[in-house]
Order: C-alpha cells, then sequence, then structure tokens
C-alpha cells in the first residue's frame, strides 16, 4: 500500500476539489491520506488534522516557518517522517520549495532541486527541467537537471534511452546566452545523449524526450504553451457554436476535438515532480480539478513504485563530478 500525503487545503479550489480527487485515486494500492482542518468531509479517507492554510500570497519562507502545523507543512514533514511515501500539494509553490528544503533536504551533491513536468506533447510526452524552481542557474545545474529529468523519462514516461535536448534561442551551438553556452559544452562532455540545442516553438512537437533549461525560461516557457492551448481551444470552440454551420462542423468533428484536447490537456499528468530531494514530491497546478489531483497523486505512487528518488543518486553524483567550462578555464 502506498502512502500519499495530501494537503486538502492548497489549490484555489480546495478542500472540495481535492478530497474529491483524492477519492477518485483512493485503490488497493493507493492510500491518499488528507491533511486539513477538522470538520472536512473525507469521502472515508484519513484525515490529519492541522491547524493553519498557507495561502498562495503568503511569503513562501517566512509562512512555512511561521505556520509550522499548516496543512501544507504537515503534509510534508509526513514524508521526512516516514509517515508518507510521497505528498501532493496544489498549493504555493514556493511554499512546498521551502518546506520540503527545510524537512525533507536534498539529496547529497544536489545543489538545487528543479522541476520536472510532462508536456503531452504531439509525437509522445516530453520532460521539461527546471519549470520553475530556480529563477537562476548555473551551468553545471542545467547539467544535474539533466541527468533528473533523465530519470524521469526512463522511470515514469518509459523512455528507453531518452535524448537531452538544450532551450535556447536557435538550434545552432553557438546561439544562446552565457549560460546556455556554457551548459551545452557540459551537455555534450557527458555521458548523456545530448542532441543539441531546441527551440520553444518545437516543445508541444514531441521531438525531445528531456528539454532542459533554468527555472525562469521553462516556467514562462510552459505558461507560455498552457495559455496558448487554452486559448486556441476556447476560441475554436466559440467559432463552432457561433452559427448553424459551426455547429453542424463541430458534431462532425466532436471525436477527433476531443482526442485533441485530451492528448494536449495538461491535467493528464496531474502535476510535476520536485527533483533531487530525499522524498518524493509532486506538485499540481493551483487551478487543479478533482481529475487533475487523482492524476498527481497517481502520479506520485507510480514513482514511489519505480523508487525515483533512489534512481536519481548516480546522475546526480556524476554531475556533480562535472566542472563548468569557465572554471576550467
Amino acid at each position: 500500500m502506498i502512502r500519499i500525503a495530501v494537503d486538502a487545503m492548497g489549490g484555489d479550489r480546495a478542500p472540495d476539489e481535492i478530497i474529491a480527487g483524492a477519492a477518485d485515486a483512493a485503490s488497493e494500492t493507493i492510500r491518499p491520506v488528507l491533511y486539513g482542518p477538522p470538520g472536512l468531509d473525507t469521502h472515508g479517507l484519513a484525515l490529519v488534522e492541522t491547524t493553519g492554510v498557507i495561502e498562495m500570497d503568503d511569503h513562501a519562507v517566512e509562512s512555512v516557518r511561521a505556520k509550522p502545523d499548516s496543512s501544507l507543512v504537515r503534509s510534508v514533514r509526513s514524508v521526512a517522517a516516514g509517515e508518507a511515501d510521497a505528498v501532493v500539494s496544489a498549493g504555493s509553490t514556493g511554499a512546498m520549495l521551502a518546506a520540503s528544503l527545510l524537512h525533507i533536504r536534498r539529496l547529497p551533491g544536489v545543489r538545487r532541486p528543479a522541476i520536472a513536468v510532462a508536456i503531452p506533447a504531439r509525437h509522445g510526452p516530453t520532460v521539461l527541467i527546471d519549470a520553475g524552481a530556480n529563477a537562476d542557474a548555473r551551468p553545471e545545474d542545467l547539467l544535474q537537471f539533466a541527468h533528473m529529468g533523465v530519470v524521469f523519462a526512463e522511470e515514469i514516461l518509459e523512455i528507453d534511452d531518452p535524448a537531452v535536448r538544450l532551450l535556447s534561442i536557435g538550434e545552432e551551438d553557438e546561439k544562446g546566452n552565457q549560460l546556455t553556452l556554457d551548459a551545452g559544452a557540459l551537455l555534450r562532455a557527458s555521458t548523456l545523449r545530448f542532441a543539441g540545442n531546441t527551440e520553444s516553438r518545437s516543445l508541444l512537437e514531441g521531438d525531445s524526450d528531456v528539454v532542459v533549461t533554468d527555472g525562469f525560461t521553462g516556467n514562462v516557457a510552459l505558461k507560455a504553451l498552457e495559455g496558448t492551448i487554452r486559448s486556441l481551444l476556447e476560441a475554436l470552440r466559440e467559432e463552432l457554436e457561433s452559427s448553424m454551420r459551426g455547429r453542424l462542423g463541430g458534431f462532425l468533428m466532436r471525436p477527433a476535438a476531443r482526442q485533441v484536447r485530451r492528448r494536449l490537456d495538461p491535467e493528464t499528468y496531474g502535476g510535476a515532480y520536485l527533483l533531487g530531494l530525499r522524498g518524493l514530491v509532486v506538485i499540481a497546478h493551483g487551478s487543479s480539478s478533482r481529475v487533475a489531483i487523482a492524476n498527481a497523486i497517481r502520479l506520485a505512487a507510480r514513482g514511489v513504485e519505480h523508487d525515483v528518488v533512489k534512481r536519481l543518486e548516480p546522475g546526480v553524483l556524476a554531475s556533480a563530478r562535472s566542472k563548468t567550462p569557465t572554471a576550467e578555464r
């Protein structure tokens, strides 16, 4: 039985959608445990009572220290204490990062954890790492992110010998800022299957198994993709409903449209791993529905089954032994 701690009060739709998603994910092998205030209707799930909620606009580090009994902090602490195998929260990403660093702590050799998210691309899923944990990063960080992203691709997405690409402003090796140039040199000298640079316009094509970048660039790219997909699907829906001809066409293309929506839906995976820690942490989108929460819990359980944390260690150690090109000069 895999025990998943769920922050019942994290996210824009908490607690109702969070609890409903947790109930949907419960099975013979997955046991979600809710963390939240007394009196919640848990749909039969176990509840660990907490006192306090970290809001989305709270200061991340200060709120984690000031609210040690909040649902977010207590659920994270359960992983550190061995009471749960993984934690899922749709609450503040900054607070989840701060709480995880404080209580679960980093794996030996990891300088900075990174957010790894699966993008449901056209030709198969792509791992984007880092998607928002580190606004600033060093070249050696990107090398380490790449190693962690490869483990994600192998163990969770079942991609054999995944290729790594570096997000840049052009495919040529000489394109990009100094961080990209130095990271590219490290990746080319590594044991990873580095396939060169890629551009953000290719992210939805699925031409890359793992795309590595700093957290600022990755988060901007991810949100641009999510917003573009949402706007295009909504615009298509409005056009199809605007006239009789459109409604007729919509009826005929409905099966194909549903398939496209299903393939591009960010709720397919439900959440993103915060990799590089001694325990498994899954961060869900703040606006997650019950479907996304259920999928995030299943994603967490899959990471436990495949012992992702343990599998990260060889890559982390390999990347830690590397030097930056600037240091070598």
